[in-house]
């Protein structure tokens, strides 16, 4: 489940990458909202580390875009922001009956 999350992921911004070059604080702001609606829930032992490592790329994904010197580097970072969303609507479903 986790993996075909995460590929899902990816193979969206590989095809939205080019119109979203610049949209990294909207991507990584959706990506808080994620991880705080999973916090939110029912945290158990499945979905806590989804949530930390969520979080730990949100971290990298802001790294990435104050740090931005092309448009490679804003892609890292929606990248890096979608991919952390992904973990945390993994651990949305995981902490749900």
């Amino acid at each position: 489940m986790k993996a075909q999350v995460v590929i899902a992921m990816l193979m969206v911004l590989a095809l939205a990458a080019p119109a979203l070059a610049f949209n990294c604080p909207v991507v990584i702001k959706q990506a808080e909202d994620l991880i705080k609606k999973a916090e939110a829930t029912k945290v158990n032992a499945e979905s806590k580390p989804l949530i930390a490592e969520g979080k730990k790329l949100v971290g990298q994904a802001k790294a990435h875009h104050e740090g931005a010197k092309t448009k490679k580097d804003h892609s890292d970072a929606i990248r890096k922001a979608k991919t952390a969303a992904a973990y945390a609507e993994e651990a949305i479903t995981l902490a749900t009956p």
